[in-house]
């Protein structure tokens, strides 16, 4: 039953991560996700469905349109594959839990915001905002169904406990932590929290620790100044995922507590 659960899920994240692709890049655009339909950005053509196969559309066309030939970017395979792969880990690692549709909702918001900040440096509302409201939704769902209120006033707390921690970094420095991570803190508070505060506390540590290491040695190798700006996004993405991922392995050797 378990492998089902893994499988259905890869296939739902690749379908998942054709949308991302259309949000990731509309939405800096200020264009709608929903009209017009999928089409190519070079020649408008309206995408076939044959041509709109997550992962394998893109590599029987070898990346390139039908119609004109233009090249298609291999991020739209990258994230299609990367959301079916992160949500096939998060079924195997949470299995038939109230709270997956919660956690997958909030993976798939981070990959867009991941995304989008990598290629932008910008955080948008429009795609935050409904990724916030919808895992918050899913969660509280969680908690009727496992009747388990004090995982979600845990969730809750660490979601207010980085809002705090993320504005007042903001306050004091500005240009180090945009306001956009502000706004993305209670998201990955909230998700963090419900499994425990040490699973938020880890999941701050893992993004400042791969932040640190990415930022160095982009420095180290001159491929960005001290004073060029990152995508912290990326980084605290990276650090929430990666530590729901490993789960107990993680929070037990980096907090010393089992």
């Amino acid at each position: 039953m378990l492998g089902a659960l893994i499988v259905g899920c890869g296939v739902l994240g690749l379908v998942v991560g054709s949308f991302l692709n259309v949000v990731i890049y509309r939405v800096p655009r200020g264009e709608s996700v929903v009209r017009p339909g999928s089409h190519c950005p070079s020649c408008g053509t309206p995408i076939a469905a044959r041509d709109n196969v997550p992962v394998l559309s893109w590599v029987f066309l070898r990346g390139r349109c039908r119609t004109c030939g233009a090249a298609i970017s291999p991020r739209y395979v990258l994230v299609e594959a990367l959301t079916g792969l992160l949500f096939a880990g998060i079924a195997a690692r949470l299995g038939e839990s109230a709270v997956l549709p919660a956690v997958l909702a909030a993976v798939a918001t981070l990959v867009a915001l991941a995304a989008i900040d990598l290629e932008k440096l910008i955080l948008p509302k429009r795609v935050l905002y409904p990724g916030l409201a919808l895992a918050t939704l899913l969660l509280i769902e969680a908690a009727l169904v496992d009747r388990a209120w004090g995982r979600l006033g845990t969730a809750a707390a660490c979601a207010g406990a980085w809002f705090i921690l993320f504005f007042l970094i903001n306050l004091a420095a500005p240009r180090a932590l945009g306001f956009g991570d502000v706004r993305l803190s209670p998201l990955l508070g909230a998700i963090l929290g419900w499994f425990g505060w040490r699973y938020a506390v880890v999941g701050f540590f893992a993004a400042n620790v791969v932040g640190l290491v990415v930022g160095v040695a982009l420095i180290a190798t001159g491929r960005m100044s001290r004073r060029q700006p990152i995508p912290y996004g990326v980084f605290l993405a990276v650090g929430a995922v990666g530590t729901l991922l490993a789960g107990p392995v993680a929070v037990s050797w980096m907090s010393g507590i089992r």
